[in-house]
């Protein structure tokens, strides 16, 4: 089926529930006026399903080629005519700097385009989505001089960008990296070394490839404290002389196939230290932490996909009577979509993924108000709720939307499993985003190892804050008892940690990734309440669009009777500790 975009949910949730249709009144956002954001919403949707989507099963099925001679790679046929139709269409620069060449507008916008362009070719987008990480590590820690040779290019599409972290004999554990940067006399430096996984490492949908490469320097420290990150260009641009960074190969995966996964040898290129020395990580993580935004962004796109799908292919396929009588007495049976239990799966895909998408944008909405807001105080606490809720947008979207993209397959039944259909696509592809720029394990330790203590715990009281001050200022908010009762049980887990995880790192271990999931369920409860509380304001005063409207009654109901009470269990696993876990020794294991 062809894809059709969300655009009815996107314009309530951004325009109704987050107030983002008053962007336009901060200076730096001033031309994102409501007409301006239906625009980007209606014509993002049609290049979405006109342009990308046509390119998504045949670069599944071709894949990326290699060629050892050369050591180029070609992507799959129709990739370069859509990537320069979203180049040609501005897309690449969408929310990028206006001082070199971007539209600077909201950040939000692009998580909108993020979620099509994922639903329709995955593989695709990933090309421009690391494009943009590169553009904000190097505008954030770039010296002028390399922001003037770079981020024009970048921010154009003329050129694209990487990020090389992971050697063949490390991945998280980045102070073990063995690339190495030596100076040259002219203040570049020789890079030498090799990186796996690198998407977009080589390919031809553009002349030039920017690396930003993690290496040490000669003395440095032999931990994550003595890595600088350098940019390190395909083609030299002063020259234009080919850079000895090589790829090595392509990766052969499970999904994602038109995605170049490539090997990348560095023999002795040339490449600029970016930022400080030994300082490497602080600015790439400029880069990572947006990219994990962008693969929450990923997650959710397979899972819209998946339950579009589903539902279609539920509403015709016939096969068996109601349980409650003869829906379809005409036809030989009814669609299944009148079962009680592909009901339940459909729901599921449904609730979960306009709460995924109203926490996505949550999250966007306050980065927007962290950097373009007047007054500072309101900057700072969207910023902290931006640095506690990026783990949360990575892990929660990822884990749910692979297991949406599941329960679409599961509507299908034996379909489902054949290539006759995409569900099976959509679940290789959407596997991976659970666990690239960080398994969602590190985004829970990440929140619990350092978000909960970061400025002395004030992100997390921020999200409190935001919380409470809802339930005080909305005293007949829907399903307030619920949310109520989520918002204490999460205020118990994170009592919990701040007894235990001090006194043994482990216990914050074992309990990281259900505190994570209590946070989420949490949140998008809160989000849920707020969208029910604007659907009967709206159903009241007779305005709006009336079956958008009573659908988010009933799933804001689906939600707090079936979905959040998970908070309960995952307490309960939280405070049981880390005994059982880990009791077991190495004989065991195969007992």
């Amino acid at each position: 089926m062809q894809y059709q975009a969300p655009a009815n949910d996107l314009r309530f949730l951004l325009f109704d529930v987050l107030g983002a249709d008053k962007l336009h009144e901060l200076e730096k956002y001033a031309d994102a006026t409501p007409d301006l954001i239906s625009a980007v919403i209606e014509e993002a949707g049609k290049l979405a399903s006109e342009v990308i989507q046509p390119t998504n099963q045949i670069g599944d099925r071709q894949g990326c080629s290699y060629d050892p001679n050369t050591k180029t790679v070609k992507t799959p046929e129709g990739f370069k005519q859509a990537y320069t139709a979203f180049v040609q269409g501005g897309w690449t620069a969408l929310d990028a700097p206006i001082e070199y060449g971007g539209q600077g507008l909201p950040h939000t916008l692009k998580f909108v385009v993020d979620e099509m362009v994922c639903s329709t070719n995955l593989s695709l987008g990933m090309y421009p989505g690391l494009t943009h990480g590169a553009i904000s590590a190097l505008y954030a820690h770039g010296s002028e001089a390399l922001k003037q040779t770079y981020l024009e290019k970048l921010i154009s599409g003329e050129w694209t960008g990487t990020m090389c972290l992971t050697e063949p004999q490390c991945g998280t554990d980045l102070g073990l990296i063995r690339t190495k940067a030596t100076p040259n006399d002219d203040g570049s430096y020789v890079i030498e070394g090799t990186k796996i996984w690198i998407t977009g490492g080589e390919h031809d949908l553009v002349d030039n490839i920017v690396h930003l490469v993690l290496a040490k320097l000669p003395g440095a420290p032999d931990t994550t404290k003595g890595i600088s990150l350098f940019v390190v260009p395909k083609v030299l641009p002063d020259s234009g002389e080919r850079n000895p960074a090589f790829c090595g190969g392509l990766e052969h995966k499970m999904g994602i196939k038109g995605s170049a996964t490539c090997v990348m040898n560095f023999e002795g290129a040339k490449g600029w230290l970016v930022g400080e020395p030994n300082k490497g990580m602080s600015a790439m993580f400029t880069m990572m932490n947006e990219a994990r935004l962008m693969v929450g962004m990923q997650g959710l796109g397979l899972a819209e996909m998946a339950y579009q799908e589903s539902l279609a292919f539920a509403k015709e396929r016939l096969q068996s009577r109601s349980l409650s009588g003869a829906k379809n007495p005409e036809g030989a049976a009814d669609p299944i979509i009148v079962h009680p239990d592909v009901r339940r799966m459909l729901m599921r895909q449904k609730v979960l993924n306009e709460g995924m998408r109203a926490l996505a944008l949550f999250t966007g909405h306050q980065l927007d108000l962290s950097v373009a807001h007047s007054d500072a105080q309101i900057r700072e606490n969207a910023d902290d709720l931006v640095q506690l809720l990026t783990p949360v947008v990575k892990a929660f979207l990822t884990d749910e939307g692979y297991n949406n993209a599941n329960w679409g397959q599961q509507v299908l039944g034996g379909s489902g499993f054949t290539q006759d259909w995409p569900l099976e696509q959509l679940v290789r592809d959407g596997r991976i985003a659970r666990i690239y720029e960080g398994t969602n394990g590190i985004q829970a330790m990440d929140l619990v190892g350092r978000k909960l203590s970061l400025k002395g715990g004030q992100l997390i009281r921020s999200l409190f804050a935001e919380l409470s001050g809802y339930l005080k200022d909305n005293p007949e908010a829907p399903y307030r008892k619920e949310l109520a009762h989520g918002i204490k049980k999460l205020e118990e887990a994170t009592l919990w940690l701040a007894q235990n995880a001090p006194k043994d790192p482990e216990q914050a271990g074992a309990a990281a990734t259900p505190y994570l999931r209590v946070m989420a369920l949490t949140v998008i409860g809160y989000l849920w309440s707020r969208m029910a509380g604007v659907a009967n304001s709206h159903l009241q005063a007779g305005e709006g669009n009336r079956s958008l409207l009573e659908s988010k009654q009933v799933s804001a109901r689906y939600y707090f009777e079936k979905l959040m009470p998970e908070i309960d269990w995952l307490l309960a696993d939280i405070v049981s500790g880390k005994d059982s876990l880990m009791a077991f020794n190495d004989e065991h294991w195969m007992g």
